[in-house]
């Protein structure tokens, strides 16, 4: 039997890959391709998928979709007290529960492969390495294979921070600290991230994938079922949700409402703009400059000896051979977007009146009329 282990990255394709194997998981399972679940919930939508109860997977079950970020959730929640999982898993049982449920699909379908899907997973690495022979131990006899896709680091923490806003957070500006804190982070030090699964896994082949060559490759689903070595069913679809981002001239708008609004009041901004922001937003997000020149330069600095670390996992001299490019700032600063979206913002636009007051704010403290 193989294994196959997505473990990440996050920002790059996780979310449509997920659906995809929920969405298509009988049809997969016919061919040997078990998307195991691991709980009651995931098992039950399964159970009437099967049986013709329904006649379409719901993805928005995050149990069904998104099963093993539930399973990751629980491996690091395991020995921390204080630590819960994520209130959109829902109660989830305990981990050697969820261990158990996959046992016995393996033993009861015995497929030829297993795929087990989750970004949630590259967080075992720099603190609890332990969890990644834990995983490795449920399948004694398997051989493995080892799948991630990494983004350039400039882009990528662009992304994650607007990811981190959408769960509303309260963030310092990326060039006001943000940025060089998530350096100590596997959010920079991919090398971090990765050494601890090349170490458990020496044998196993790693798919390291750039996310440019993923995304020329029609995407995130259609790169991991050509790249990994089982054969999928061509009858199957490959539509699915992805996450909604939001536009980077927002940023600063939705990072000051959840620093100066009431939480529900700043989640009506975040909202919005996750609705509206693509068609309002006069800048696209490749021409915003979020870091500034000189801090380019110190992350580009202090990315080269992971670009080169990287590098010799596919024997090449570098991993991202346009890491140049990160030293490039784009062409129009944050606060010229953010000053550029907020003059399209205006009272036939914004019907809800928090989220105008806070507009009008920003507008006034910056002096656009």
């Amino acid at each position: 039997m193989k294994v196959i282990i997505y473990f990440g990255h996050h920002k790059v394709g996780s979310t449509a890959l997920q659906a995809f194997l929920a969405n298509n998981a009988l049809q997969l399972l016919q061919q040997g391709i078990l998307y195991p679940a691991v709980e009651s919930q995931g098992s039950a939508h399964m159970l009437a998928l099967a049986t013709g109860r329904r006649r379409a997977p719901d993805l928005n079950c995050m149990n069904l979709r998104e099963p093993h970020n539930a399973l990751a959730f629980r491996m690091l929640a395991q020995d921390s007290p204080k630590k819960t999982t994520p209130p959109w898993h829902g109660a989830l049982p305990p981990l050697h529960a969820m261990l158990r449920a996959i046992r016995h699909q393996v033993e009861i379908l015995v497929p030829d492969t297993v795929i087990l899907c989750s970004e949630v997973f590259s967080n075992f690495g720099p603190s609890k390495p332990a969890l990644i022979a834990q995983l490795k131990k449920q399948f004694p006899d398997a051989d493995f294979e080892l799948y991630c896709t990494l983004r350039r680091p400039d882009d990528y923490m662009a992304s994650w921070f607007g990811q981190r806003l959408r769960f509303g957070r309260k963030l310092d500006a990326l060039d006001h600290g943000t940025a060089l804190a998530d350096t100590r982070s596997i959010h920079f030090d991919y090398q971090k991230m990765i050494a601890p699964w090349v170490a458990a896994f020496p044998d196993a082949k790693l798919h390291l994938r750039n996310y440019a060559e993923v995304l020329a490759a029609g995407g995130s689903v259609q790169d991991f079922t050509t790249q990994v070595g089982c054969q999928f069913p061509r009858n199957v679809s490959y539509e699915g949700p992805n996450n909604q981002g939001l536009p980077r001239s927002s940023y600063e708008i939705v990072r000051r409402a959840f620093h100066d609004l009431p939480t529900e009041q700043a989640n009506m901004v975040l909202q919005f703009f996750l609705r509206r922001g693509k068609s309002l937003t006069p800048v696209p997000d490749k021409k915003v400059e979020l870091y500034g020149a000189d801090l380019r330069q110190q992350l580009a600095d202090q990315f080269d000896p992971i670009n080169r670390y990287l590098g010799t996992l596919i024997q090449t001299d570098q991993f991202f051979e346009d890491l140049d490019q990160m030293r490039q700032p784009r062409p129009v600063s944050l606060d010229d977007a953010n000053r550029s979206l907020l003059q399209t913002l205006t009272t036939d636009i914004i019907a809800n009146d928090a989220i105008y007051a806070h507009i009008q704010s920003l507008k006034k403290e910056i002096g656009v009329a």
